[in-house]
């Protein structure tokens, strides 16, 4: 199995900045994507960015720009670097993990395999 904890959220006023940490435990794979997903009530998990295991990265429209996913492979480590945070960012923030390789990228929450507890981001206006 895989532990995913995420760290880092809290309350920031627009305009501001956090960084998000997604640490990753337990069974490790020599290949995997890893992905930032969100969610408020009453809505679908939202697609927010992806990285491949060789660090190619992508990001929904909403966060292009202003979002920056990374990882570290060696601490088995991801991260959301989130600036000029919006009222609309708002949200439990979800790290993901998908088994595999390739050049794909997955947008769709199901396509993930394990999943952390989550971290409430709020951005006041």
């Amino acid at each position: 199995q895989v532990q995913l904890v995420e760290s880092g959220g809290g309350l920031v006023q627009a305009g501001g900045s956090l960084r998000l940490s997604c640490a990753a435990s337990g069974r490790t794979f020599s290949s995997y994507f890893m992905g930032w997903f969100r969610q408020t009530p009453g809505k679908e998990r939202e697609f927010v960015a992806t990285t491949s295991n060789g660090g190619s990265t992508y990001y929904a429209d909403s966060v292009k720009g202003r979002f920056t996913i990374s990882r570290d492979n060696a601490k088995n480590t991801m991260y959301l670097q989130m600036n000029s945070l919006k009222p609309e960012d708002t949200a439990v923030y979800y790290c993901a993990l998908r088994r595999g390789s390739g050049s794909y990228y997955y947008t769709r929450s199901f396509e993930y395999n394990y999943w952390g507890q989550g971290t409430q981001v709020t951005v006041s206006s």
